[in-house]
């Protein structure tokens, strides 16, 4: 501690409902299991976040239908997250990428929206020859609109989850139950499709922020670094918090 806090001169700002939580996470409105590792337990995270659930954003209207309708309720609770005390926001869908610019305008504080805005940074640190690969819960809805919003270069090779075991019928059907090791077996042989064609993946990011629990398993099993939502988030608190040293 500084010389500085214990000073009896110092005076604690004030102006928010909610201390000590930088972050503030836009939540679809789901009811499907959220393990460790997922963005909606709040265990997941080694910092407080603030949740805001936008009523009527289900992941089937998110994902499969691009958040038709949404955007209002969206911005308004961004504002309100802000309002109580958020310094930063994020969603809890890699979709929502299409939001980025009007939830940073509506909110006016730092914004990110999507996981797949990792794709530019882990692409400037392969290798020539190789490139990113991105894996998402949706490969016939993850448009090109969402990856250009994201930042992400023409040409990325994207796999998804559909017609495998357990993942995307757990989490976009809103089942109650999930069978984790399934989801996990599910996950890693997704990744090997992705890497199969085109040989030159040399990294993956993980578009959807439920994916964060199977990263490990998908790293140990394919030899290649993964970036998912975890690391995202964890990077966007460390500039709204940094440590203290």
């Amino acid at each position: 501690m500084s010389p500085d806090a214990l000073s009896p001169t110092v005076k604690a700002r004030g102006g928010k409902n909610v201390y000590g939580a930088a972050v503030g996470i836009l939540m679809l409105q789901s009811r499907f299991p959220r393990i460790p590792g997922d963005v909606g337990n709040a265990a997941t995270w080694p910092f407080p976040v603030l949740y805001k659930v936008v009523a009527e954003a289900s992941p089937e209207r998110v994902v499969r239908q691009n958040a038709e309708g949404l955007a209002d309720a969206f911005m308004a609770a961004a504002r309100e997250l802000v309002a109580m005390g958020a310094d930063g926001i994020t969603t809890n869908c890699g979709f929502l990428s299409l939001f980025q610019a009007e939830l940073a305008e509506a909110a006016g504080v730092p914004v990110a929206a999507s996981a797949l805005m990792q794709v530019p940074w882990v692409q400037s640190l392969l290798p020539a020859g190789r490139r990113v690969g991105v894996l998402t819960i949706s490969q016939s809805t993850l448009s090109d609109a969402h990856l250009s919003a994201a930042g992400v270069p023409a040409g990325t090779p994207v796999g998804g989850t559909e017609g495998g075991r357990e993942f995307s019928r757990a989490i976009l059907g809103a089942e109650m139950e999930l069978a984790v090791e399934m989801a996990r077996a599910a996950r890693v042989e997704a990744g090997h499709r992705l890497v199969a064609e085109p040989p030159d993946v040399g990294a993956i990011v993980l578009e959807c922020t439920n994916m964060s629990p199977y990263s490990a398993a998908l790293a140990d099993d394919l030899g290649l670094p993964v970036y998912d939502f975890y690391s995202f988030l964890t990077w966007f608190q460390a500039g709204l918090r940094p440590r203290r040293f």
